[in-house]
């Protein structure tokens, strides 16, 4: 078993900053070249410190905050202008970037919060699911329009 810590969030194992124990081949081969996970040191304490002050920071303050934030969010679709063909499919896809730079008017979403369901290729009305506290998901309507 390896001893890691997590620098980015793993569906099933954790958050950034947490120290969890894992395979051997897990943490070598997938969680470390991906810069997912860093080995374990005597010294990492001050990075995880670091790490844990950060997630705070980017999280909103408390469950009240973040039930406000989804209602807001629920409540008025996103609008995204990308650039489209004449039959409407885009060029390229819409990216959880260019959501979360849609949404930041509204409340601080970071883009890895932010779960696309199908790639979205082509002008129209999508949904997405945004995770604004534990436990708390925000549906947001996205509405893909053509850059004038």
């Amino acid at each position: 078993m390896a001893k890691i810590i997590l620098t980015h969030e793993v569906a099933g194992l954790g958050t950034a900053g947490d120290i969890v124990d894992v395979k051997d081949g897990y943490a070598n081969n997938f969680l470390v070249p991906r810069k997912l996970a860093t080995p374990w040191s005597a010294g990492a304490e001050k990075s995880i410190d670091a790490m844990r002050k950060a997630r705070r920071g980017r999280e909103l303050a408390s469950i009240e905050d973040a039930q406000a934030a989804r209602d807001s969010l629920q409540s008025n679709p996103v609008t995204v202008e990308a650039n489209a063909g004449p039959s409407g499919r885009l060029f390229g896809a819409i990216t959880t970037t260019e959501i979360a730079a849609a949404i930041g008017a509204r409340a601080l979403v970071d883009k890895r919060r932010i779960q696309i369901g199908q790639p979205i290729k082509a002008l129209g009305d999508y949904q997405v699911k945004v995770s604004l506290h534990h436990g708390v998901v925000a549906t947001v309507d996205v509405k893909v329009v053509a850059a004038s």
